[in-house]
């Protein structure tokens, strides 16, 4: 069996200030998962962003990351910011004027990088006024963004990348603990599933600082969520990490369903040791759908693309089976809740491997949803 080891990080608040969410961050507190939105914002994009938001937040995104190149960008952020519940982070590059702006809305956490944010005195302006508005930072190291003298020995071979990580953060603590600033978080991400392990194994056995995990620019679809889940289970699996991001060159929306979906594995390999943080993690739904091949009768693919984010949005502890054709379907997935597969020329429902409705084609939406409102 998988054990978690004794790690309990400490814990941090980001967010209950105002109509902001207050979320709790380590400890024993559940793993939360984030995403980051993928586009500029303009201010005709705010009333659409806000119902989007929301439906990240049915979803299971408990924070959401945006990227502020500039006080423009930051204006924007900010008066999001006033319209909406969920937690959103600042994350700033380059110039810390940028932060000091986000400050002055309701956003709940700024991400710096030490490698590029300008400075000790910068980054104490940055604090002061945090700790004046009671807000969270985030340590933020990429490997491609290391203090410039990290990386020259990283380049020449006398350091490990994963040990520039964990050293660039380190220094960035002793910076905040000299200011006396105690509400931050820090993350440490490359490329390289390994060398994401090694730092956070490395990170977590020298400190109790909440933390961030992730693979960064981990790829398109299929190749991210592989390198993340390997990461992110091993690193869970240890006890370390305290948030989550599945970093993809894909959607947010898929972005939440991998994080939550790589938690449900956690829980699974950790069993009864995953109890706690793993284990309180509500399960919500769970998608089991077939591949699909020749003996199909069903649209598989087409019918779980309709409804992918609809159920993960869904506050039910349901089990849902998209199946192919009735030689997999209410047999083989006989345990689960609602079910939907193909018989010939008709559309068949089941609930615990019993038909409760035969129904045609054409009505296979509708039909689907009026007995999933019934669970």
């Amino acid at each position: 069996m998988v054990t978690r080891s004794s790690r309990i990080s400490k814990t941090v608040k980001i967010g209950g200030f105002g109509h902001v969410d207050p979320v709790l961050i380590g400890g024993n507190f559940p793993i939360v998962v984030q995403t980051m939105w993928k586009d500029r914002l303009s201010y005709a994009d705010l009333p659409e962003a806000a119902v989007r938001i929301q439906r990240l937040k049915e979803m299971g995104c408990g924070i959401l990351r945006f990227a502020a190149p500039d006080l423009a960008a930051a204006e924007v952020l900010g008066n999001l910011a006033q319209e909406v519940s969920m937690p959103l982070v600042a994350d700033i590059h380059f110039d810390y004027k940028i932060a000091l702006r986000c400050l002055d809305f309701p956003i709940a956490k700024i991400r710096i990088n030490p490698g590029n944010i300008g400075g000790e005195k910068k980054v104490r302006a940055v604090l002061e006024k945090a700790s004046a508005a009671s807000r969270l930072i985030r340590i933020g190291v990429n490997s491609g963004s290391l203090p410039q003298d990290l990386r020259r020995l990283v380049d020449s071979g006398e350091l490990e990348n994963a040990e520039a990580l964990a050293q660039a953060a380190e220094r960035e603590i002793a910076i905040f603990g000299e200011s006396g600033f105690t509400d931050f978080i820090v993350s440490m991400k490359a490329s390289s599933v390994a060398d994401t392990i090694k730092a956070n194994r490395i990170f977590a056995s020298r400190s109790d600082a909440p933390l961030h995990i992730g693979v960064t620019e981990a790829g398109p679809l299929i190749a991210g969520v592989v390198r993340n889940a390997t990461a992110l289970t091993t690193l869970l699996s240890e006890g370390i990490g305290d948030t989550l991001r599945v970093s993809l060159s894909d959607t947010m929306e898929n972005e939440i369903i991998a994080g939550r979906e790589i938690l449900m594995a956690a829980v699974e390999i950790a069993g009864e040791a995953g109890e706690g943080r793993l284990g309180a993690q509500p399960h919500g739904v769970n998608i089991v759908s077939c591949p699909r091949c020749a003996r199909n009768s069903f649209d598989t693919h087409g019918f779980t693309s309709r409804w992918q984010d609809k159920l993960y949005a869904l506050d039910k502890n349901v089990t849902v089976a998209v199946m192919g054709c009735a030689v997999n379907g209410p047999g083989e997935a006989r345990h689960a809740d609602i079910g939907i597969t193909g018989a010939g020329d008709k559309v068949l429902i089941f609930s615990k491997g019993k038909i409760i409705s035969t129904i045609e084609r054409s009505d296979a939406d509708a039909a689907f949803e009026k007995e999933l409102d019934k669970l």
